[in-house]
Order: structure tokens, then C-alpha cells, then sequence
């Protein structure tokens, strides 16, 4: 068994396993820690500046590799236009980019502030690191590699049909750049991750999405001062 056949023929299912076996069992054994553990309340503003554009650009990315999939033919009919070609193109670089600086600046609002260093743990830290490679591997495959949701719909998606069906084909991704393996192997290792860090929220509220389009809290207080009551909105 070569390297190729051992990453990406065996290890997809140990980490499949690994995040379904271990979810279940959270929630089992301890479904209270099924939390994002939020910090807001330690330091909101570098949170929002760091939040937002890391939430809308990696669920729109995640969103398009999740079109890939279910429907590849789509993707290359739609690229057989150039322009339309160079519109998803440029629109995904902007998008990772757009991920990549929200997620740098919640990197360095996690490691700067004492009081949301003081509640990080390692596996904190270990999902910010496999993040981190996964946006940049991901913006390294769109800047050094043209074209790549052409290949994704024609390699990629056929290796992970491969892998949904049991019987993977490595044969598929086993010719493409070695950024582009990184990039897979670690997808990989974020999916075997969900279980053991605060990923596992993301579950219990029905995914990210949910939370663009959740209702707005009213947040009512009065004042000692003034005795008028106040209201603000949070979303």
C-alpha cells in the first residue's frame, strides 16, 4: 500500500468514524458541553470584525464545494462560458480571502486578550491551526493552480463519490499538486476533529446557516438614572 492508498483510501474512513462514533458519544455520555462556549462577553469588538467575515466567507465556500458534489456536471457546464468561469473563480478567491482575515483576526483575539486566552484550550488551539491551513492551502490551490473548480468537479468530487459508495479511487486525486493533497488530507483531519472541540455545536443548531437568518433577540433594561427603559437588538 503506497502513501496515496494509506491517505486517502483508508484514512477518510477512520476519520468518518471517528467524528460519528465520537458525536454520538458525546452527546451520550455529556450533551451539556455540546456548547460554542462563547466569549463575547469577555471582548465583542475584534469578536465581530473577526466573526463576520470568517462566517459568510467559509460557509459560501463550504456552500459551493457542497454544490460540487451533489451536482459536478453543473459546475463544468457553468464553467464552459469564460466568463462565467472567471466570475466563480474571482468570486471564491475573494471569499477565501474574505475567511482568511476574519479567521486571522479571531487567531489574534483568542492569543492577545488575557481574559479569552485564559478560557482557550488546546483543543482550541489545535482546530485554529487546522483552519488556518485549511483556508491557506485553499487560497494557495485558487492563486497558484487556475481553474481549480474545474478540477474539483472533475477529480475531487469523484474521489469523495468514491469514498461515500466504498470504494475509493484514489487513482483520482493521486496526480494532483501536493498543496491540493494537503488541502484534502486536511479536510480530513477537521472532519475527525468535530467530536473533540467546541465544532460540535455547529450540530446542535441545525449548522451555521441557522444562525444568518435566526430571529433578532430584544435585549430590555431600565436605567437607575433616567428611569426609561432601553432597548437594543442583537443579532
Amino acid at each position: 500500500m503506497n502513501i496515496d492508498n494509506l491517505l486517502f483510501g483508508l484514512m477518510p474512513y477512520l476519520f468518518i468514524v471517528t467524528a460519528i462514533v465520537g458525536t454520538i458519544y458525546r452527546y451520550v455520555a455529556n450533551r451539556y458541553t455540546w456548547s460554542s462556549q462563547s466569549s463575547q462577553f469577555l471582548e465583542n469588538k475584534s469578536l465581530f470584525y473577526g466573526s463576520f467575515p470568517w462566517h459568510y466567507g467559509i460557509i459560501l465556500i463550504l456552500l459551493g464545494h457542497i454544490i460540487g458534489i451533489i451536482t459536478p456536471g453543473s459546475i463544468l457546464s457553468w464553467n464552459s462560458v469564460p466568463l462565467r468561469l472567471y466570475i466563480l473563480e474571482i468570486s471564491g478567491l475573494a471569499l477565501g480571502i474574505l475567511a482568511f482575515v476574519g479567521l486571522l483576526v479571531l487567531v489574534y483575539r483568542r492569543l492577545t486578550d488575557s481574559r479569552v486566552k485564559a478560557v482557550t484550550s488546546s483543543w482550541d488551539i489545535l482546530l485554529l491551526i487546522v483552519l488556518l491551513i485549511q483556508v491557506a492551502t485553499g487560497l494557495a490551490n485558487a492563486t497558484m493552480y487556475r481553474w481549480g473548480s474545474n478540477w474539483y468537479a472533475a477529480a475531487a468530487v469523484p474521489w469523495i463519490q468514491s469514498i461515500l459508495t466504498l470504494n475509493p479511487k484514489v487513482e483520482y486525486i493521486a496526480t494532483l499538486p501536493l498543496i491540493t493533497k494537503v488541502h484534502i488530507f486536511n479536510a480530513l483531519i477537521f472532519i475527525g476533529l468535530i467530536p473533540f472541540t467546541r465544532l460540535v455545536h455547529f450540530l446542535a443548531f441545525i449548522g451555521p446557516i441557522k444562525y444568518l437568518f435566526r430571529p433578532w433577540q430584544v435585549v430590555r433594561w431600565y436605567s437607575r438614572d433616567t428611569q426609561t427603559e432601553n432597548i437594543v437588538q442583537y443579532k
